[in-house]
């Protein structure tokens, strides 16, 4: 297992150098390389069933305050546009709530403030970028599967897409997870970042933590869990923006 986790980071690192990996600015540029989007598309099974099938619920890797990066890279969209997040922004998120709606029973509109009365898991892990660099920082918040346990899914829900406040390239970004990784431990829905509230180069007000997957399913600037049956006629269709714009596999497991 840990071979094959090792050989699709450092491939991936590879496919980066090769692509003027030092030079690399965002993960657009490597939608370039026929090299890397191969290999992602060809792996997503086989990560997938390698670790759902051999590492079960096992963790991420923590690790301890000593450990964390003095500094924490900033990608893909650094700020919002959309006039209705600047008047969030500006109010400091007193008036913004999630929504948590689809297939549940129950939907949910949560304030901040109500986000942070869940049990807050708070944890010290690596961020993997596709470009192939990494970073260590400690993030707070409560466990996805705390939300969906008072939303209540509906039998046939299978997906959970989150929809953000942002544009990249003119597009709405979004991505999904399943079910397994939805309630995984370690899956949170961040509102802080070392001990901070979020920056909004960062994701404020709240991003996805999705620990075992690479740094593109961690979608920034959360405003909407929308719970499915199907990732068909959702966007592109594909399960995420850069599934649907750049060819990446759905599945980013590491």
């Amino acid at each position: 297992m840990s071979k094959l986790i090792l050989s699709r980071r450092r491939l991936i690192q590879a496919g980066a150098v090769g692509a003027g990996g030092l030079l690399l600015s965002g993960c657009d540029r490597l939608t370039r390389d026929p090299k890397v989007l191969d290999f992602l598309g060809q792996a997503e099974d086989l990560h997938r069933v390698t670790q759902r099938g051999l590492a079960g619920d096992a963790l991420a890797r923590e690790f301890a305050e000593s450990q964390m990066s003095p500094t924490f890279r900033a990608n893909g969209s650094l700020a919002v546009a959309d006039p209705v997040y600047r008047t969030h922004f500006a109010q400091g998120f007193s008036r913004w709530a999630l929504r948590v709606d689809g297939l549940v029973t129950h939907p949910l509109m949560l304030p901040l403030t109500a986000l942070k009365q869940f049990p807050q898991r708070t944890q010290i892990t690596r961020h993997d970028c596709v470009e192939g660099w990494s970073a260590i920082g400690k993030w707070t918040g409560p466990r996805l599967a705390a939300l969906l346990d008072l939303a209540r899914l509906r039998p046939e829900a299978r997906y959970l897409v989150f929809h953000c406040a942002d544009l990249y390239g003119g597009r709405p970004y979004y991505e999904s997870i399943d079910l397994v990784d939805a309630f995984h431990p370690q899956t949170i829905l961040a509102w802080a970042m070392n001990g901070q509230p979020l920056e909004e180069q960062h994701g404020a007000p709240l991003r996805l933590r999705v620990e075992r997957q690479l740094g593109y399913k961690h979608a920034k600037f959360v405003t909407r869990i929308e719970a499915v049956a199907a990732l068909a006629g959702i966007y592109g269709g594909k399960g995420g923006y850069w599934e649907d714009n750049g060819r990446y596999a759905w599945y980013a497991g590491i």
